[in-house]
């Protein structure tokens, strides 16, 4: 049976090399992700080796209460350390923020990534934290070092001026070094280094490091004199040896690239998930095909199980083949993924591509498996059949019966489904993971009642199609003839598109929210900030209001007051101007207010008023930070979201009393709008600084949430072309094979006039119908998914409305019919260029 199963693999080679393709894809992308995972793990192994090699103990003081600020320690304790038996060196680390700008001014770096420290010099002259690779140390005030990627980035060569800032006006600084760097700034950040003092004087305070770290000497054990220092640190301070070091940062990068793995392994699991149905449809028809020839064994002496095995054999030598060369597509996955990384300047650190044992293992075992499992029921139903019966070619179809119960069974499993969404999405964020055993559920029930659907729907193109005349009319019949087969193959497609659609659902929603939000919300034209969430001068608001290209202005300036015992963020703005700027949706009482009453009304959001449980009207007595005491009055309320503040008042009542007069941001209304041109202007009267950031309202959605919409329209993409392939895949495994079966009927066609031009068309136009009722049906699907899930999210994103993207179902359904063209190409060849007389010999 052995060998007849590989003779039977060896015969239908090219029928069964789609198939493999199919699995091939899902193993690829187990493989890849394997390896992708055990190379950046490796990577970072050995980074963290070299980095933390010549740290025994590393210290980090306590978060100071008082200030409230990360805590310091001074120059004497570090001398004291250094006094410590067995200690080999001392090293104080200062690190902090600086904005480093391109030559051309672009601010470069991403988010609050780019750092700035202290460059120490150990008795070879160099900082071992940071191997220089060209230059210098530097040794005063107006030198700087960067790391190469940011000099790479900005076009800086040594000798040039760097544009940079740390928390106030543009330093320039001339490049004298050049280091390697070890850490996760370069992976699109930036890193600056100062000498020892400019560090201090910059990102602290004269003589404070932000903690230290110390080598022990020859026989000292890490742990002993992690004991030692932990007596001369500040209580509660933050002690950790190198092996913990080294342990931590494995995890947390560990922690880091699971995120993209999970992403990777979805992949695989849709595709081999969508793969299975490939298989059992192929599996299926080979069978049919070889009824006698398996009813001639049944005949000579072979047992159910030995036919069964015997099909099983042939899965399990096409899941080895599809294991293997999804291993070796897998590396190539690999490379790909850190290609595209480190081509976006994201990337994870450089290393070795480390194939382990176990992801061969593993991806022969899923390819067989895999495969297996979806030739299993095609093999019992081989075994089955009747040896006379297949003998004599008495081939009955399906019992009603059993698509009766089939269909019983789809549609309660699609009532189950449907009310386990609805149930779960009522839930809010307790359905999150909850909803994906129902949303399962309903997908099983679609695909279970797929053949009784795939009859209607086809019918229901029927007359469309006549316009194509003969091979219009036949098309429609050939896809009705085999419902089950027609639904397997469109079930392909279906279970792609239905998880894209939905996804793409609450993404365009959630963007278009946040972009209507924004816009309804904040009137201004820009927001300024500081790119580290940090506070910005009042001079900035100052220039600004005197810039010519300014129409009004308003600071966001904060002070906290206790109210009651509790400490309260209150927000000064301009009353004369925030009209213009700000535009909140009120509950009760009104804008207004906030000019009235002598400087001292109160607007506040409705979560602070639910948290309070303050009403328009009531008084609220408060006490300011220089100790003096006020009474406010509420003189509205309004719905608070991401673009406005919990709380607003006049900025001349709270700037009284501040002790340091900081804004957090400065709204403006420019001449030129919100426009690049406009943006220019205010960049220019700000000196360029790249600390500083000009955003408009789309920039804010986008920080809202926007950019990680982008980000999974942008895996969506990818997910939907992989759905594309395996479906064209499967629509031709389908149309070969069932071209194949109707050898003899396509002859008799082309005996009685039908012309090749009309035979490619008649299995073209078929091909396009299953793989456009494969697309209907996951559209639909996706969209309820897409609406249920936005009861999910509804709650985290304020005005969260569904919007149906109907531009991209347009391009999914044209997709839908581009697929089925592509895929009936070769089919459509291969019936056209049939013998007309072999054909009718055909059995």
């Amino acid at each position: 049976m052995f060998r007849t199963a590989v003779r039977n693999v060896l015969a239908h080679k090219a029928r069964l090399l789609m198939t493999m393709l199919a699995v091939l894809l899902g193993v690829a992308f187990v493989a890849g992700t394997l390896v992708f995972t055990d190379t950046v793990g490796n990577a970072y192994k050995e980074r963290f080796l070299t980095t933390l090699r010549d740290v025994s103990v590393q210290a980090t003081p306590p978060f100071d209460e008082k200030t409230g600020e990360p805590g310091t320690l001074a120059e004497d304790t570090l001398r004291r350390l250094r006094q410590l038996p067995g200690v080999a060196s001392v090293t104080g680390s200062v690190d902090g923020f600086a904005a480093v700008a391109a030559k051309d001014g672009h601010p470069l770096g991403e988010d609050q990534r780019t750092a700035a420290g202290n460059y120490v010099p150990q008795a070879d002259g160099e900082d071992d934290r940071h191997p220089l690779t060209a230059g210098r140390a530097p040794t005063g005030p107006g030198e700087v070092l960067l790391d190469a990627d940011t000099a790479d980035r900005g076009g800086y060569q040594l000798g040039d001026t760097v544009r940079l800032a740390v928390d106030g006006p543009v330093l320039h600084q001339k490049l004298v070094g050049i280091v390697r760097t070890d850490d996760t700034h370069g992976s699109g950040g930036t890193l600056a280094l100062f000498d020892n003092a400019t560090a201090q004087r910059l990102l602290l305070k004269p003589g404070q490091y932000n903690g230290v770290s110390l080598e022990a000497g020859r026989g000292v054990s890490e742990d002993r004199l992690a004991a030692e220092v932990r007596d001369l640190l500040p209580e509660d301070s933050e002690i950790s040896t190198g092996a913990q070091l080294r342990e931590q940062q494995r995890a947390q990068a560990a922690e880091g690239a699971e995120k993209l793995n999970q992403v990777l392994f979805v992949f695989a699991a849709i595709a081999l998930f969508v793969g299975v149905f490939v298989i059992g449809n192929t599996f299926t028809m080979l069978v049919t095909q070889r009824a006698r020839e398996m009813a001639l064994m049944r005949a000579v002496g072979a047992h159910r199980r030995q036919v069964t095995r015997s099909v099983l054999v042939e899965a399990a030598l096409l899941g080895l083949c599809a294991g293997a060369a999804g291993f070796l597509l897998g590396i190539g996955v690999a490379m790909g993924i850190r290609q595209l990384f480190g081509s976006t300047g994201s990337g994870f650190p450089d290393g070795p591509l480390i194939v382990a044992p176990r992801t061969a293992v593993v991806s022969f075992l899923v390819g067989v498996v895999v495969t297996m499992l979806a030739a299993y029921l095609p093999a019992r139903r081989a075994a089955t059949v009747p040896p006379v019966a297949a003998m004599s070619a008495l081939h009955t179809p399906p019992p009603v019966r059993g698509l009766r119960r089939r269909n019983i069974t789809g549609a309660a499993l699609i009532v189950l489904g449907v009310l386990g969404v609805l149930v779960t999405t009522s839930s809010g964020d307790e359905g999150t993971t909850l909803v994906l055993l129902p949303a399962a559920l309903l997908l099983l029930g679609i695909i279970v009642v797929t053949p009784a659907l795939s009859g209607p729907a086809i019918a229901l193109a029927g007359p469309l199609l006549r316009r194509f005349g003969v091979p219009g009319t036949l098309a429609p019949r050939n896809a009705r003839r085999d419902p089950r087969r027609t639904a397997s193959t469109a079930s392909a497609l279906m279970i792609g598109l239905s998880l894209v659609t939905g996804l793409t659902v609450v993404a365009v929603s959630a963007t278009t929210s946040l972009h209507r939000g924004a816009e309804n919300t904040v009137t201004a034209d820009f927001e300024i900030s500081t790119r580290n969430s940090g506070p910005l001068p009042a001079s900035v608001h100052d220039t600004l209001a005197k810039s010519a290209e300014v129409t009004s202005s308003s600071p966001r300036r904060t002070g906290t007051v206790r109210i009651g015992g509790d400490a309260v963020d209150l927000t000064g703005v301009d009353p004369r101007t925030i009209g213009d700027l700000l535009h909140p949706d009120f509950v009760s009482g009104s804008p207004t207010a906030l000019g009235a009453g002598g400087g001292k009304s109160l607007l506040i959001d409705t979560a602070t008023a639910d948290l309070h449980g303050w009403t328009t009207g009531r008084r609220v007595p408060v006490v300011y930070e220089d100790g003096s005491r006020d009474t406010l009055r509420i003189g509205g309320v309004y719905r608070g979201n991401d673009f406005l503040p919990a709380t607003m008042m006049p900025l001349a009542t709270l700037q009284s009393h501040l002790t340091e007069v900081q804004d957090t941001a400065v709204w403006v209304r420019t001449e030129d709008g919100d426009g690049d041109t406009a943006r220019r202007s205010l960049q220019r009267a700000l000196d360029h600084n790249p600390l500083i950031q000009v955003r408009n309202t789309d920039d804010l959605a986008e920080e809202a949430g926007g950019e990680a919409v982008t980000l999974l329209l942008d895996v969506l993409s990818g997910l939907l072309a992989m759905a594309v392939v395996i479906a064209v895949l499967g629509v031709v495994n389908t149309l070969a094979m069932s071209v194949f079966e109707r050898t003899r009927e396509i002859g008799m066609l082309r005996a009685v006039g039908l012309q090749p031009e009309q035979t490619k068309r008649m299995v073209r136009l078929e091909s396009v119908l299953i793989s456009l009722f494969g697309a209907l049906l996951g559209i639909g699907a996706g969209l309820f998914l897409g609406w249920a899930a936005g009861r999910l999210v509804s709650d985290s994103i304020q005005g969260y409305e569904m919007v149906i993207p109907w531009d991209r179902i347009a391009v999914a359904l044209a997709g839908a019919v581009l697929v089925g063209v592509i895929a009936g190409l070769w089919p459509a060849r291969r019936a056209a260029r049939l013998n007309i007389l072999t054909a009718l010999k055909a059995e």
